[in-house]
């Protein structure tokens, strides 16, 4: 009974206890239809050596060592094995949450370095201790602006994370919030007329992604004039946090919504992550999640405290500012302990590595007959290349050389054509780089002789 801890009688004692006779009679209410009368179909017992053994083949299976140029939301960056062992120790791996704050000081104080950390880096006066990832904190930075400024609508850059915009409209679906699309030019940055036209007396706040979606860095504090010109916040998306590093921060902003997952964060099949919330302080009162405070006790030692949780365990519903029901702190100490092995120097000198192996990689891709989107644009790690053929078909070639390639974009923006979203960051080789302008380069000249051949194919049969 190692795996099943009630045996036999115990169930029958439960089922009697509640008043049933029987499994069966436990689940009638569901109309038997939709009830399950046979074994599953899955292989039969085993024993643990060969449950083991089974999973060791099949974690063999796995891919392992490739060269990756996915970004996205989701960045390959170096974590520091200091990491790994901190999180690892019992008084914070075991902890779930500091309900009983007093005697939780050193979770507390971990999650208050977090919020004074990511405060610095954001230029804003207060951040929160985490929130699940930056997808939600995104459509959560929205409805804050709504509660603040009592209208209900939205106009969001074309620019940001496709997906997280795809969590804005399951937010706002049931919510009576309009969300206006606001488009890219050829710059690769937001429209300012465009988005002049899109801002009503309803509009709650516009959401740009800065550096966005595809890279480019975006005019903040032009995007905050045109906002709070007509009386709405301006929310700004981060998902590569590495970039605030050598960026300038989004100052103008009233309202920034992040991902940390490059601090330290493993990919780790897209998550867990943290996501961020930070504004300036005469909003924290509308600031979805949790803050921790510091304070003295009466004897004057320094303390710390949850001092703002504006959600449903804790308060009533109707006065909750979110229904998400937890933080990540394990993920944000992650966070926290990357970015005080790294100290602002090392962030800067690590943004600038990322800035240099982008800068390469896309002189290596335009000589090898690739075309760079927005190249006057300023950009961090990221760049879209578009190149003669489907840029799967491009991606099939690379792993035959055991490299992960761009991003398509044709299901996001299929005006993008062959398009592709790659990114650098200090994992990224200079061998890996130049493989895959090799094989960029490849691809155009077969794609170059096609079209050769299919023109005079055509010629001929016009003749």
């Amino acid at each position: 009974m190692r795996y099943l801890p009630k045996s036999p009688s115990e169930r029958e004692q439960m089922l009697r206890e509640i008043g049933a006779r029987s499994m069966d009679g436990l689940f009638s209410h569901i109309p038997a239809e939709y009830r399950l009368r046979r074994d599953l179909n899955v292989p039969g017992p085993l024993a643990e050596s060969e449950i083991v053994t089974y999973f060791r083949a099949r974690s063999a299976e796995n891919a392992a060592g490739f060269a990756t140029f996915l970004g996205a939301g989701a960045y390959s960056h170096y974590r520091p094995v200091v990491i790994d062992s901190l999180v690892s120790r019992g008084e914070f791996f075991t902890a779930y949450t500091p309900y009983q704050a007093e005697i939780a000081q050193g979770t507390l104080q971990a999650i208050f370095e977090f919020q004074t950390m990511i405060s610095e880096l954001t230029a804003m006066d207060v951040a929160n201790a985490s929130m699940y990832d930056g997808s939600t904190a995104a459509p959560e930075a929205v409805m804050m602006a709504a509660r603040i400024t009592g209208r209900h609508g939205a106009v969001v850059a074309r620019s940001l994370h496709p997906e997280y915009r795809e969590v804005l409209a399951t937010y706002t679906r049931n919510q009576a919030m309009p969300v206006t699309l606001v488009g890219f030019g050829d710059d690769g940055r937001v429209l300012p007329r465009e988005l002049e036209a899109a801002i009503t007396d309803h509009t709650a706040c516009v959401v740009i992604q800065s550096p966005n979606f595809f890279g480019t860095i975006e005019d903040v504090a032009e995007i905050a004039t045109l906002a709070h010109r007509k009386g709405a916040m301006l929310v700004v998306s981060i998902a590569e946090a590495v970039s605030l590093g050598i960026v300038r921060p989004p100052a103008e902003a009233d309202i920034v919504a992040m991902e940390a997952q490059s601090f330290g964060v493993p990919v780790g099949f897209g998550g867990p992550y943290a996501g961020v919330i930070a504004c300036k302080e005469k909003y924290v009162r509308q600031m979805p999640g949790r803050l921790v405070g510091e304070t003295r006790d009466r004897r004057g030692r320094r303390g710390f405290v949850l001092t703002l949780s504006t959600r449903e365990q804790h308060i009533r519903r109707e006065k909750a500012t979110s229904n998400i029901c937890t933080n990540q702190a394990l993920v944000a100490l992650m966070a926290t302990i990357f970015m005080t092995v790294y100290g602002r120097e090392g962030l800067r000198e690590l943004a600038l590595h990322n800035l240099a192996k982008t800068a390469y990689a896309a002189r290596q891709f335009s000589q090898a007959g690739a075309k760079i989107l927005f190249p006057g644009s300023p950009r961090f790690n990221e760049f879209v290349a578009v190149t003669g053929q489907d840029a799967r078909a491009l991606n099939d070639a690379l792993l035959q050389h055991d490299i992960i390639g761009g991003l398509p974009l044709r299901k996001f923006y299929p005006e993008l054509g062959n398009a592709s979203l790659w990114c650098c960051t200090e994992l990224t080789t200079r061998a890996g780089i130049d493989v895959a302008a090799a094989a960029i380069s490849a691809r155009q000249h077969d794609s170059g002789r096609e079209a050769a051949v299919a023109g005079g194919l055509s010629r001929k049969g016009s003749s």
